[in-house]
């Protein structure tokens, strides 16, 4: 997710979970933020795996060594 979208979502956000916040119903809005971060420290955590990852080739190189 772009950080734009994320900026944007959580702007969108910011009144509902104001609002449950203002109603002593934090705890709620907090599980809502935990969850969205929690799913972009996962795509981020996807994507580093697959720059990670070598390719077929360099595999079969290393294992002729």
């Amino acid at each position: 997710m772009k950080t734009s979208y994320m900026l944007l979502l959580l702007i969108i956000l910011s009144w509902p979970l104001y609002f449950l916040y203002q109603h002593q119903l934090g705890a709620i809005s907090f599980l809502i933020l935990a969850v969205i971060f929690f799913m972009k420290a996962m795509s981020e955590m996807k994507k580093l795996k697959e720059e990670k990852k070598p390719s077929d080739n360099q595999r079969d190189s290393e294992k002729i060594k």
